[in-house]
């Protein structure tokens, strides 16, 4: 069922860092910015030029696209530069990027390789802070902004195979809170969403994500969160009826992030016993 649009990003500029295509949650936040109003720049790195999925986004949200390396200082000033000179003082900032190289290439926590491990941490989470650092300096930001950057409770508990991700998201989330106070000076928000397992291309990457994503679905009471759910969530954060919302890193996970455990898993457990016995 389609969301009613009720303008709460009527006259509101940003940047959306991080669609790739349809089953990306940053695609289902440009299109749900787009309904409410919001006018933005869509980003990615060069190499997701070759999928060719972008334009059609674009397209559809009547945005144009500015191609950027988020681990680049040069690309992200560049970005600025070319994003306000078209929007003006910008007001929102979406940051959904994350890459776990080791994560991919199947490498276990006890033997990462470094230079990838690096590379991790410098593209889902430094990113973040290069990104609001180099808006600040470049006066892009306009005061009264929000910025959201997206997690996964894999920040705050141990989950064997998302392994070095968990890092990234939990340095991401430190970000989030370290910058928030400075911001505050300016009147700008920041927060992180802890989504649910969320069937996207990246989570897809991840050894063991359909266990997870079971998990999560018998756990949560209200199953897990899907992307366009997690959108309009989203909207909330970059609107103004938040405007005291800031610092936090707020779970959008059908209520699994307060479970110990549910009827369906005991049941489930208890069954698995019986037929081991």
């Amino acid at each position: 069922m389609a969301t009613k649009a009720y303008n709460l990003l009527e006259g509101k500029t940003g940047v959306i860092f991080g669609a790739l295509d349809e089953n990306s949650i940053a695609w289902h936040i440009a299109e749900a910015v787009y309904r409410e109003g919001g006018r933005f720049v869509l980003s990615n790195a060069p190499v997701v030029r070759r999928f060719g999925t972008l334009e059609a986004l674009a397209e559809k949200t009547e945005s144009i696209i500015i191609w950027a390396d988020a681990t680049s200082d040069d690309d992200i000033r560049s970005l600025y530069a070319e994003a306000t000179e078209r929007l003006g003082r910008l007001d929102f900032i979406v940051h959904s990027i994350g890459m776990g190289l080791n994560v991919r290439k199947k490498k276990e926590y006890e033997a990462l390789n470094y230079d990838w491990y690096h590379k991790t941490l410098d593209i889902s989470a430094i990113s973040l802070h290069r990104i609001v650092s180099h808006g600040l300096a470049l006066d892009a930001l306009a005061e009264g902004g929000s910025i959201v950057a997206l997690s996964y409770i894999g920040a705050q508990r141990t989950f064997s195979k998302y392994s070095e991700m968990g890092d990234a998201k939990a340095l991401l989330e430190s970000i989030v809170r370290s910058y928030g106070y400075r911001l505050g000076k300016r009147r700008i928000r920041i927060n992180a969403i802890s989504q649910s397992p969320t069937k996207t291309t990246a989570g897809s990457g991840i050894e063991g994500f359909d266990a997870m994503y079971d998990f999560a679905e018998k756990l949560s009471p209200l199953g897990n969160a899907d992307a366009a759910s997690c959108a309009d969530y989203t909207v909330t954060l970059l609107s103004d009826l938040t405007r005291m919302v800031t610092m936090q890193t707020l779970y959008h996970d059908g209520g699994f992030s307060s479970m110990g455990i549910s009827d369906e898993l005991v049941l489930q457990l208890h069954r698995l016993a019986q037929q081991d016995g």
